[in-house]
C-alpha cells in the first residue's frame, strides 16, 4: 500500500520562552504544501529484518535505524503485533529543508500501518505516538493547517486556506543544523500573534506582521538563504519567508510566477498551485 506525505510550510515562527528542559517554546502555524513524498509498504515475511528500509529519491545521510520511518513501525509493532515489512521511501521533499520532510514520513506511516492493519487506533492516539518521534510530527496526523505552541506538539485546527495562490520553494545548498537556528535566536513574545495574523488579516499584509524569529540568527550567517528570499520579493511574491529553522525559502504568488527555475538553477526550487 502506498501513502504520499506532504511537506509544511510554517506562516510565521516565534521563539516565546525558553523551558527548564533546554527546549524552546514556539509559536507558529503549520500549512500543508503539495509537495511529496512516497511511502509503499508491503508484508516481507523472509527479510532479515523487521522493518526493511529502501530509499530513492533525494540523498539521505544516516543510518537506516535512525530513520524515522523505521522508528515509526518500531513504535507500534512495540504495541502490536505487527509482521516483518519491506518499505520503500522516495523523497521528493528537500531534506534539511524546514519544510518537515522527516516528520511527515514517520506520521504518515503511523497513518498507512493503522490503515493497512486495521489496528483502529483514533486520531488522537496517533498524535500520542507521533509526538514520541518528533515535535512537530503530530501535525502530519491531519490534513488541516493547524496553530502550533509549546515544542510544536501543541495543536489547535484552524481555518484558513491559501487554495488558488502559487508557492514557489526555493532551497540553497547549505543546510542549518537545530542547534544552529536556535544558539543566537533572540527569545520574547511578538508584536503580533502569527495565529491572529492569519486569521485575521489578508496575505499581502503578513510581510509587515509576520516574522520567522529564526531569520535573525541564520541570515547573517548564511546570506545565501536572504538572497533567495529578497529574489522572491523582487519576482513579485507578496509573502515570502524561510521555513521553520531552514534552509529553504517560500514565497507566495497571487499568479504563477515566472523564471524561477531559471533564476535558481542551481538551487532546489519548485512551483506548485496551493
Amino acid at each position: 500500500m502506498k501513502i504520499y506525505p506532504d511537506a509544511k510550510i510554517n506562516l510565521g515562527l516565534n521563539v516565546v520562552r525558553k523551558r527548564q528542559d533546554g527546549f524552546h517554546d514556539i509559536e507558529t502555524v503549520f500549512y500543508h504544501v503539495p509537495i511529496f513524498d512516497t511511502i509503499d509498504i508491503e508484508i516481507a515475511e523472509n527479510a532479515d529484518t523487521d522493518c526493511e528500509l529502501n530509499i530513492t529519491g533525494i540523498e539521505i545521510n544516516g543510518k537506516t535505524d535512525d530513520n524515522l520511518v523505521v522508528k515509526a513501525y518500531r513504535l507500534l509493532a512495540a504495541d502490536f503485533n505487527l509482521p516483518k515489512v519491506r518499505i520503500t521511501l522516495h523523497k521528493g521533499i528537500p531534506t534539511q529543508a524546514g519544510m518537515g520532510g522527516g516528520s511527515s514520513d514517520c506520521a504518515y506511516t503511523l497513518r498507512l500501518l493503522n490503515d493497512m492493519f486495521s489496528l483502529g487506533i483514533s486520531n488522537d492516539k496517533l498524535r500520542d505516538y507521533a509526538s514520541k518521534l518528533g515535535s512537530d510530527c503530530a501535525f502530519f496526523i491531519e490534513d488541516a493547517p493547524q496553530y502550533a505552541e509549546g515544542r510544536g506538539e501543541m495543536l489547535t485546527k484552524i481555518d484558513g486556506s491559501l487554495a488558488g495562490y502559487y508557492l514557489a520553494v526555493v532551497k540553497p545548498d547549505v543546510a542549518v543544523s537545530t542547534a544552529q537556528a536556535y544558539a543566537n535566536v533572540n527569545v520574547g513574545f511578538p508584536e503580533h500573534n502569527c495565529l491572529d495574523v492569519v486569521s485575521c488579516h489578508n496575505v499581502a499584509d503578513w510581510r509587515e506582521l509576520l516574522r520567522n524569529d529564526f531569520e535573525d540568527s541564520i541570515f547573517p550567517v548564511l546570506p545565501e538563504i536572504k538572497d533567495v528570499k529578497e529574489k522572491l520579493y523582487e519576482m513579485g511574491a507578496i509573502f515570502a519567508m524561510m521555513s521553520g529553522s531552514g534552509s529553504a525559502v517560500f514565497g507566495i504568488f497571487e499568479t504563477k510566477p515566472e523564471g524561477v527555475e531559471q533564476s535558481f538553477s542551481n538551487y532546489y526550487n519548485k512551483v506548485v498551485k496551493l
